[in-house]
């Protein structure tokens, strides 16, 4: 008989940030009952990407095993989180729970794609839920979008706190404070706390975490301060900094309008569930054309430099009828992600060269985040005295400095990344399985796999440019005129300065000619020797060698 074993398997968000996907397994030995921790995406871009919407975890090894899983448990509402639950749930088809305004979102996205909305709604603090062999407790925490959560999962190996998103924030204008006391209490009750899986996002900086509310008074002086209309940006689903800002900008005397579908989204699920309330009233984009900018401020979507956005189309132009001009404030009250900074600095320089003075958080007047620095998670380690810290959340930089700082406490630790299935029976980790744990990406409203050769295919186009060559052969297999060929992506003229295509043509012209008949007989072979050709001739002329699609069409005798 197998002995049971107390399994941990990131499919998603262990060695990057973004795209969150924790399973967690107890039982015999591949036969572990299991649980599902979040099920988030992460963002393409068009170096590695192009042309794809969301990218999502490759879930095979779980959908293999849905019939071990017992439920999925959200732990708030970013996208990087749940981002993929309406994608990826008819593979699973298993219960989700969730807190109120977590499982609004989360309906809302199962709403959209036709499938069934019962997410089930937790009460939160501390309302257990039996799956399997788990008990899980939603306990409340701070972060920078209303009602998160970290889990409490007692197990028959032990306790496990799974952290999610949190920070120290006493006050954090909208949601939960982080409760240290109802913190004592789990660290105290039973055997205390055996694991903590625990953010890394800011294990890097050594100052202590600022609170949400501390961004008011420099906002509101800010905004008083500015002549023209003020707009400004951060995370749609920031609902506590949305309402700083309209709040500051109500102070300052201007009216509020809010521009951006994802951020309208976001207040009304918050409002919805009763987890805003008396957030300023706003005006129409039809209504703030005809008050004085002096007197206008714009709240808007696109604080990560996202082209279809609302700062991007106003640092395009009109969006709405509104436009900005010389004189006008673009705030930034938010922090680029890495990998965004190009998109950031376009729309900066194009908001430049309008007149607009540009400001970012400077240093974090203007923003604070919503993970724990290090000071922050040395407490909460402090607190919960685990036997074992496991980082997640983080890139693997992150991950192995959090592991470092936890072994130096005395607390055995390993960095785990996706696809690693660890064994935490023991009084340490162990890696026991290697699992394949790639990416899908959503290509339009279809699936694909990173693998595929699809996106592979897009990028070698761009890089290389294409060519489509056209032949067309008799029922006696005798070339039916000479080549067509198509240029795409590809200079005209070449180093000789003849047109590229006609060189193409004649090269073409002259191997049909003296071809033999059994090149001429085989689709393959005429394929392989015009591609040669093609790449030979594109590579003394323009010095690339282009992608090259072929077609033979064979005129069939009636």
């Amino acid at each position: 008989m197998k002995k049971d074993r107390l399994i941990y398997l990131p499919l998603g968000g262990a060695g990057e940030i973004g795209m969150n996907a924790y399973v967690y397994g107890y039982g015999p030995a591949g036969k572990e009952r299991l649980i599902l921790v979040d099920l988030g995406v992460t963002f393409p871009d068009m170096d590695t990407s192009p042309g794809v919407d969301l990218i999502l975890p490759d879930i095979s090894w779980l959908e293999e095993n849905a019939d071990r899983l017992e439920a999925i448990f959200i732990t708030h509402a970013h996208e990087d989180h749940v981002g993929a639950l309406a994608h990826l749930w008819p593979g699973l088809k298993v219960p989700v729970h969730a807190r109120r305004f977590t499982a609004r979102i989360a309906e809302m996205k199962m709403d959209e794609a036709g499938l069934p909305t019962d997410v089930i709604h937790v009460h939160a603090p501390r309302h257990p839920i039996e799956a399997g062999p788990f008990r899980v407790q939603f306990v409340p925490v701070s972060h920078s979008i209303p009602e998160s959560s970290a889990l409490v999962i007692d197990t028959p190996a032990g306790r496990i706190v799974h952290s999610g998103d949190f920070k120290l924030d006493g006050n954090p204008v909208v949601g939960e404070a982080f409760d240290p006391v109802m913190w004592h209490e789990i660290a105290r009750e039973g055997q205390g706390v055996r694991i903590l899986a625990c953010d890394s996002t800011n294990i890097f900086s050594t100052h202590p975490g600022r609170s949400e509310a501390t961004l008011a008074g420099p906002l509101t002086e800010f905004i008083a301060a500015q002549d023209g209309m003020v707009v400004a940006t951060t995370f749609a689903s920031n609902v506590a900094r949305l309402k700083t800002l309209a709040e500051a900008g109500r102070a300052a005397g201007r009216s509020i309008c809010m521009l951006g579908r994802a951020m309208k989204k976001m207040i009304t699920a918050a409002a919805e569930t009763g987890v805003l309330t008396e957030f300023p009233g706003v005006v129409s984009p039809e209504e703030a054309q005809h008050i004085p900018r002096e007197n206008l401020m714009l709240i808007v979507t696109g604080s990560q430099g996202e082209r279809r956005a609302a700062s991007a189309q106003l640092s395009r132009g009109k969006y709405l009828g509104l436009e900005m001009r010389e004189g006008d404030t673009f705030l930034f009250s938010s922090k680029t992600i890495p990998g965004n900074e190009r998109g950031v600095i376009r729309i900066m320089n194009a908001m430049s060269e309008m007149g607009v003075e540009v400001v970012d958080d400077r240093g974090g007047l203007y923003h604070v985040s919503g993970h724990a620095n290090r000071p922050d998670l040395e407490a909460v380690h402090d607190l919960l005295s685990p036997a074992i810290l496991i980082p997640m959340h983080g890139e693997h930089r992150h991950l192995r400095e959090h592991a470092r700082l936890a072994q130096s406490k005395g607390i055995a630790s390993e960095v785990v990344t996706n696809g690693m299935m660890i064994d935490l029976t023991g009084p340490a980790p162990k890696v026991v399985e290697h699992i394949e744990a790639g990416r899908r990406y959503l290509d339009g409203n279809v699936l694909i796999g990173a693998l595929d050769g699809i996106v592979r295919d897009r990028i070698r186009m761009a890089l290389n440019g294409h060519v489509l060559i056209t032949v067309i052969v008799d029922e006696d297999d005798l070339p039916l005129g000479d080549a067509w060929v198509e240029l795409m992506g590809l200079a005209g003229r070449g180093r000789s300065g003849a047109a590229l295509a006609d060189q193409l043509e004649a090269e073409l012209a002259e191997f049909l000619e003296r071809a033999s008949a059994k090149v001429i007989a085989s689709d393959d072979k005429i394929d392989e020797a015009i591609r040669r050709i093609v790449r030979q001739v594109c590579m003394e002329e323009i010095g690339k060698k282009p992608e090259v699609t072929v077609v033979v069409s064979r005129l069939v005798a009636e």
